[in-house]
């Protein structure tokens, strides 16, 4: 389901003693549609993270690392400068429509005690985060600025005054009597259509609250459905389709099946949404990176196709030294402005061969000319071949930092961006940054069915600090056979087979070949690895390996992945 009225109602009931009460301390805007605001209470530190992402619009406590941009947007410091410090004083949601209302007292310019609202509405494509002052009702900021040719409905931009959006209530089954029940139910004698009339619900939920009402038409049963929301609980389920989607209580008249639950709804959204919202948080942070990698890929591939071309007529090129032969050979039969001449070629049994010729050069010149030009494309082979091995190994790097923006962590990105600018890719800033260190917190950390420690490099430059400083020369080290992927090292010296093929298994996962079936990996200790001088980053060699073929299983291995 969605965040529809009823499911915000329960995250509601879950999140506001977590954090009523709490001061604001830090403010963070690290993607586009995603704000985090960190409360401090009872000596703890709480992430709220809410996003206005117009696919999967959310607000929820989260334990996700964020690295904070090096510039501050617009709207975060609006935010930190009426905000920071103050505490909440109130959460409150807009009836069971998709609006939260978060209360603060902040100050202004001259100090004077301000009434502040932060307004969070959860509406698709229209879902946006709204600063604006209680007392007078003007809007402070807010994180989408809407034009008004946009949206004629209502104005949304800095000092317009603030009005909700247009809403179409049903009735609040939560505040339904008994005597207004029987009412409803005279009026609409159909459990579906009685459904229909309530506020807040999906189309799953009002499913479910059709069949409990199907099952029993009786206020009872209403009071039922409803009482699940008031002490709510996490479940995941699969859909026919194998969607996953998650719920403060259990459907038992939808078609699915459990995948999982909680105790705490804040816990297991955290969990459902980190693979979706990882994939749009590296999107967003890669965007720059992805576009000069795509564009260099698409030169590199046409300069490729050029110099084989280029190649090809060099190799090809013995009819020039023939065609100066014979005119050499029959000079006397070539005549000054001459524009083509057919001669006895005597490398095919003498039959003729046309001569194309400059009518502005004596017949020696043209000859000359033929020679001068054979010479030059034999040469130019060595030369064409070394450009080509060099675009070719530029080609498999660029598509080696494909790969790693693919298995990317937000937090990864940084160091991409870094080591492009060293490779020339990217230019430096004008304000210098230093250079972020590797450490093995940057790396992917998995667990083997026996307990064995496994490390993963996410991008080129972990991985040559992986495998040539981390990893003990006893180490085994692990990655697909000719396709980019990222360095594993298994921290054993005797694996087992089992071991291995665990080992295998994610190194192929964080691969060009993850959706592969079949995939082959090259394990061998890592005192047999190389690097070359010059090499690029993440490129080494080496001799003497084994190979296993395996088959990646996504839900397998990242049930072996170690919890931050």
């Amino acid at each position: 389901m969605a965040f529809d009225g009823l499911f915000i109602h329960s995250l509601l009931k879950e999140l506001t003693p977590q954090i009523i009460d709490g001061r604001l301390s830090k403010i963070y805007q690290p993607f586009n549609n995603d704000v985090v605001l960190v409360f401090r209470k009872d000596r703890k530190n709480r992430q709220l993270l809410i996003s206005a992402n117009p696919e999967y619009p959310r607000v929820y406590l989260t334990k996700e690392a964020f690295s904070n941009p090096d510039v501050a947007p617009l709207f975060v410091m609006v935010l930190r400068k009426y905000l920071e410090g103050s505490v909440l004083q109130g959460i409150e949601q807009v009836g069971l429509s998709r609006i939260i209302n978060f209360s603060f007292s902040g100050r202004n310019e001259l100090g004077d005690e301000m009434q502040l609202v932060l307004s969070v509405e959860l509406m698709g494509r229209h879902s946006n985060v709204i600063l604006y002052n209680k007392q007078d009702g003007k809007i402070i900021d807010l994180l989408k600025r809407i034009n008004p040719d946009e949206n004629r409905v209502r104005l949304l931009l800095p000092k317009a005054k603030y009005e909700l959006p247009p809403l179409n209530p049903g009735i609040n089954g939560f505040q339904l009597s008994e005597a207004a029940f029987k009412q409803l139910k005279q009026k609409y004698p159909d459990p579906a259509d009685f459904a229909k009339q309530m506020d807040g619900l999906d189309g799953d939920d009002r499913k479910e609250l059709t069949g409990y009402l199907e099952d029993d038409f009786s206020y009872g049963s209403l009071k039922i459905f409803y009482q699940q929301f008031e002490s709510p609980r996490a479940f995941v389920l699969l859909t026919p389709r194998h969607k996953r989607r998650i719920y403060p209580y259990l459907p038992y008249h939808l078609e699915m099946t459990k995948e999982s639950s909680a105790s705490q709804l804040n816990e297991a959204l955290d969990d459902f949404y980190a693979y979706q919202a990882n994939r749009d948080w590296v999107k967003q942070r890669s965007q720059q990176i992805e576009r000069v990698v795509s564009n260099e890929r698409k030169k590199l591939s046409k300069k490729i196709g050029k110099l084989n071309k280029q190649l090809a007529a060099a190799e090809n090129s013995e009819n020039l030294r023939i065609s100066g032969e014979l005119l050499t050979a029959y000079l006397n039969q070539v005549k000054p402005g001459m524009t083509k001449i057919d001669l006895p070629n005597y490398y095919e049994n003498n039959s003729p061969m046309t001569i194309k010729l400059d009518p502005a050069l004596s017949p020696q010149k043209n000859a000359q000319k033929y020679f001068k030009r054979y010479k030059k494309m034999r040469d130019s082979i060595k030369h064409v071949q070394e450009q080509i091995a060099i675009s070719e190994d530029s080609l498999r790097y660029l598509d080696s930092v494909q790969t790693e923006i693919d298995n990317a962590d937000p937090q990864d990105i940084d160091q991409i961006k870094d080591e492009l600018v060293a490779q020339g890719y990217l230019k430096q800033t004008q304000r210098k940054q230093r250079r972020r260190k590797i450490s093995e917190k940057n790396l992917a950390k998995f667990t083997l069915s026996d307990g064995k420690q496994l490390l993963v490099g996410k991008n080129n430059l972990q991985n040559d600090w992986l495998t040539l400083k981390k990893a003990d020369k006893r180490d085994y080290w692990f990655h697909v056979k000719n396709i980019p992927g990222s360095h594993v090292i298994l921290q054993d010296s005797q694996p087992t087979d089992q071991d291995i093929k665990e080992a295998a298994e994610i190194a192929a996962y964080f691969s060009k070949a993850r959706h592969g079936s079949h995939v082959q990996v090259d394990y061998i200790q890592v005192k047999r690895i190389k690097k070359p001088n010059g090499a690029k980053p993440g490129f080494v060699i080496y001799t003497g390996q084994n190979s296993i073929e395996v088959t990646p299983d996504e839900e397998a291995i990242l049930a072996k992945k170690a919890k931050d």
